[in-house]
């Protein structure tokens, strides 16, 4: 199995996970190392305040605690996967609810990760803000 074939496993073994228990973040934590660049399309904006950059895991723990708190995950799945060295590319769709105001959003999603050792040294995601954030409006 090459680096590439054994970080997609990594990564698809978790994103069906996430899926399957609506979000328990706990299945995600020992893929992370311990300084972890992670950053959202978002960037904190109001609403998606969870959003805002994390520079270690004990902060990307913090990420999906806040997410939690304010969004209850319907559905997450990823379609393909595209790696290419210690990149790999996670192409799908999701569909959260806004806890306050009880809107639902259902977008594409691209979640970009690299890997160091085994373990996601950077993730961003990408997904459409503009449907996200609107959500959030009173």
């Amino acid at each position: 199995m090459t680096a590439e074939d054994a970080n997609v496993a990594r990564l698809r073994d978790r994103y069906v996970a996430w899926h399957k228990t609506k979000g328990d973040a706990n299945i995600w934590y020992d893929l992370f190392a311990d300084e972890i660049a992670w950053g959202s399309l978002a960037d904190g904006k109001p609403g998606m305040e969870f959003s805002k950059p994390r520079a270690s895991k004990a902060e990307v723990v913090s990420y999906f605690e806040e997410l939690a708190r304010d969004w209850a995950m319907e559905f997450y799945h990823i379609n393909e996967y595209v790696a290419q060295g210690d990149r790999v590319v996670a192409l799908g769709e999701c569909s959260w609810t806004y806890r306050k105001t009880g809107r639902t959003v259902t977008i594409p999603k691209v979640d970009v990760w690299k890997f160091k050792d085994g373990k996601a040294v950077e993730f961003m995601e990408h997904y459409d803000t503009h449907t996200a954030l609107a959500a959030c409006e009173p």
